[in-house]
């Protein structure tokens, strides 16, 4: 578990810094666990690729200022059933799929399961594969 702190990844020849923050939530429970990207990426190295795994999409314009290059999040369930998914897109910037924000490239899976009632519709489940390919030098 990565608690607003991060790791090196190394594979072969590459490397990325990959961090993990309290849910966006999670600081009105407990103090000790509010959510912040900056201080996930304290001793990080500089030029990596930067990954943050962030429960909630809500935490992009964070993950932006701190300087995350992606952000793959769930949470939204992808609204989980019609008219739902039209309530969601209120609380949250995004609900499901590959999206942007400045420099910030972020993902959202609209997941497997569901909260509340047990159904889907309207937004399908899934399971993501996600493939990192090394670009522009980095």
């Amino acid at each position: 578990m990565l608690l607003n702190e991060h790791v090196l990844i190394r594979q072969n020849d590459a490397e990325l810094v990959l961090a993990g923050i309290a849910d966006y939530s999670a600081g009105m429970f407990e103090p000790s666990h509010r959510s912040d990207p900056l201080a996930a990426l304290e001793g990080a190295p500089e030029g990596l690729v930067r990954l943050l795994l962030a429960h909630q999409p809500r935490s992009a314009p964070a993950a932006l200022d701190a300087g995350f290059d992606l952000q793959l999040s769930g949470h939204t369930h992808g609204g989980q059933f019609w008219p739902w998914m039209h309530f969601v897109r209120l609380q949250q910037p995004w609900v499901a799929g590959l999206q942007r924000l400045g420099t910030l490239q972020g993902y959202i899976s609209r997941g497997t399961g569901y909260w509340g009632p047990p159904l889907r519709f309207g937004a399908p489940s899934e399971i993501t594969r996600i493939s990192l390919t090394a670009a522009n030098g980095r």
